[in-house]
């Protein structure tokens, strides 16, 4: 007997879990100067989500698609063009050499083999391309990493930089990045990150931030990687 579903995204994004807040809109600013992207590109998400990085993206000016497997993520209230697609095993439904942007954030990890999301990454980007992906840290969050049941594969700045590699990008720039906007105007404040994690892990900032609210804590102690690649030109 078949039975109703909830999806992913509706599940792990639900907004009382997960609030909305000001943030992709900072990180899409900080990408878009850091990185040379410029408004009138064209830019596929994968794994969208809820679709609030893709809006702040079409906000800043790029012409933008998405694809995810979900349906809530296909049917969003910005009225994206959101496609479904398995990213794991699906050929993604554009032409090749369409997009001169391709961003994924949180999505990287849930994949056990990356090599279908890889291989159409490189077939849908133009020479030149712009690649751009933010996955959990392995080294601050392996405590935490298993939280979500969905994650297959954590990576840590070695890896990533080898992946991309491997597909052939250039111009690399990986590192553990902090999801601290004030890190990223004022980088010494990095050292007073570093130093909280020498005495609390994950859970510790988490609970810092929920006793004082102040997102310092949490952000400092739970890091990502940001990587950035471009595709060869012919």
């Amino acid at each position: 007997m078949e039975r109703d579903q909830n999806d992913y995204v509706s599940t792990i994004y639900d907004e009382l879990r997960t609030p909305k807040t000001d943030y992709p809109k900072k990180l899409i600013e900080y990408l878009s100067k850091r990185f040379d992207l410029q408004g009138n590109m064209k830019l596929l998400e994968l794994g969208c989500g809820r679709c609030e990085f893709l809006f702040e993206f079409q906000n800043y000016g790029f012409e933008c698609k998405g694809l995810d497997r979900d349906i809530s993520s296909v049917q969003n209230e910005y009225n994206l063009e959101v496609k479904q697609c398995d990213l794991a095993n699906d050929v993604f439904p554009y032409n090749d050499e369409s997009f001169d942007v391709v961003y994924h954030k949180s999505v990287l990890e849930h994949m056990y083999n990356p090599e279908n999301l890889m291989r159409e990454t490189i077939r849908v980007l133009k020479p030149g391309g712009k690649l751009i992906i933010l996955t959990p840290d392995w080294h601050t969050q392996w405590k935490n990493f298993f939280e979500d049941f969905t994650h297959s594969r954590p990576y840590d700045v070695m890896a990533l930089s080898d992946l991309l590699k491997i597909y052939g990008f250039n111009s690399l720039s990986i590192e553990r990045f902090y999801q601290l906007p004030v890190v990223w105007k004022f980088p010494a404040i990095k050292l007073f990150s570093k130093a909280l994690q020498l005495v609390t892990n994950v859970y510790g900032g988490r609970w810092l931030t929920d006793k004082t609210g102040i997102n310092f804590f949490r952000w400092s102690v739970e890091l990502m990687i940001l990587g950035y690649g471009k595709k060869g030109n012919k």
